[in-house]
């Protein structure tokens, strides 16, 4: 097979079953170099390697100290992933840090990449795609970066994503801002907007819900503002990726498909024909070798948050206040009730807590075979599949909403099958040290 890209260093030398590196002046051990990473299409960590240094340029103009939340792939894409804000304490001494606070009041020290060399070596650690927080090393009280994430529902046509980019680049533009579109490398599409470090979290969040809301006014059939899942339709804007603490892929980061897609940044005259499957770990190299970085003007662009500030305001004047923020935030002044419509509605049950994706698919299944009259009624939108974050990795939920279904034929909800709790061996473990 031939490596994409080109190994963009000055050496390599075997050591075990390890290639050493030298890039941007240092020596940077890969362990490991033929462990696959995407067993369909044949890729293996050296080709991930080897495709990072092709994109050097792009892909560190989207992490450039920055501190980055690692999602390490240990086993590859057949592997379940798992999150690490915590710098590994094992680590070279020209690796850098800073510690960042989170909603919760813990601290972690975090990983800041700044050359080739440090982003070789996340990659070495199983990281595939790259998940930078939207501020700098020496501010991380004041985003640099507002971020439009525009999520379809299921089965929601590519092209409605497409639209619906425009339109928020529209908007952007008319409120003195410039977006920089790129794909995400899965079923959505970013756009990154630089701005003045001038505001905190909360503002910067604020103007994205203005975005999201006057988008979803000019097309109200393609896009949503909801934030609850029983209530969105077309292309979900999600604003709370804003909010401090979360973080979104990267230009240029190759994402866990089977195809090794990637986050592909985007020319504006692109957006309305673009097709997410032709930018991969292959393909990438020699359109970045043409084309250059897309997104190389972006530092250059910093705009000011008024004029989405001042949108904002116009829609509280017309009576739109504060919307959810996510579960795991204290409840924020002048936010509304933070309850699922359905719990106000209609019930909403939970059927299965798994740790695996395929395990509460299965759980479903069975619910769906213990009350077939039920399952008969259900709505595409009416079944909620919900990737849980829990202490260092992803587990699925699965909700179902009875909504359709007459109340006297509404089943009762029962425990979950399966019923996976992520937290269960921390109190087990907490009941034995107090014990």
């Amino acid at each position: 097979m031939r490596h994409p890209g080109s190994l963009c260093c000055a050496g390599v030398a075997k050591k075990t079953d390890a290639l050493v590196l030298e890039v941007a002046g240092r020596e940077v051990r890969v362990t490991h170099p033929d462990k696959p990473t995407f067993p369909e299409a044949g890729y293996k960590k050296l080709d991930l390697v080897r495709y990072y240094l092709a994109v050097g340029d792009g892909a560190l103009r989207g992490v450039a100290r920055r501190p980055i939340v690692l999602k390490r792939y240990v086993e590859g894409i057949a592997g379940e992933p798992f999150y690490q804000k915590r710098a590994p304490r094992s680590r070279p001494d020209w690796i850098d840090t800073v510690t960042l606070s989170f909603p919760s009041g813990r601290t972690a020290d975090e990983v800041v990449v700044s050359d080739l060399a440090q982003l070789v070596w996340i990659v070495n650690l199983g990281c595939i795609d790259l998940n930078p927080h939207p501020v700098r090393a020496d501010d991380l009280d004041h985003p640099d970066e507002l971020r439009v994430d525009l999520d379809p529902g299921p089965g929601v046509p590519w092209d409605a994503v497409r639209q619906v980019a425009l339109v928020a680049g529209d908007v952007l533009t008319e409120c003195g801002l410039t977006g920089w579109p790129k794909t995400s490398g899965s079923r959505g599409m970013h756009i990154n907007v630089r701005i003045e470090r001038r505001w905190g979290f909360d503002q910067v969040r604020r103007a994205a819900l203005a975005l999201a809301r006057e988008v979803e006014r000019r097309v109200p059939d393609l896009a949503t503002s909801a934030w609850w899942k029983e209530e969105r339709h077309g292309v979900f804007i999600d604003y709370n990726q804003n909010a401090k603490d979360r973080t979104v892929a990267s230009a240029y980061s190759v994402r866990a498909t089977p195809d090794a897609r990637v986050s592909a940044p985007l020319r504006w005259d692109e957006v309305p024909t673009c097709d997410p499957a032709a930018f991969t770990l292959a393909t990438m190299p020699a359109r970045h070798a043409e084309l250059g970085d897309l997104s190389a003007g972006i530092d250059d662009a910093a705009g000011s948050l008024d004029g989405l500030l001042a949108l904002s305001a116009e829609q509280e004047a017309r009576g739109l206040g504060d919307a959810p923020w996510p579960p795991h935030y204290k409840k924020q002044r002048g936010e509304p009730v933070r309850a699922q419509p359905s719990r106000r509605k209609a019930p909403l049950i939970t059927v299965a807590k798994a740790a695996h994706r395929d395990e509460a698919l299965a759980g479903l299944e069975r619910w769906k075979e213990r009350h077939p009259a039920a399952a008969a009624r259900l709505e595409p939108a009416d079944v909620l599949v919900d990737s849980m974050r829990g202490r260092s990795s992803t587990w699925t939920r699965i909700r179902v909403n009875l909504r359709n279904v007459p109340e006297a034929e509404r089943p009762p909800e029962e425990p979950p099958d399966p019923d996976y709790d992520p937290w269960r061996s921390l109190r087990s473990r907490k009941m034995r040290d107090s014990s």
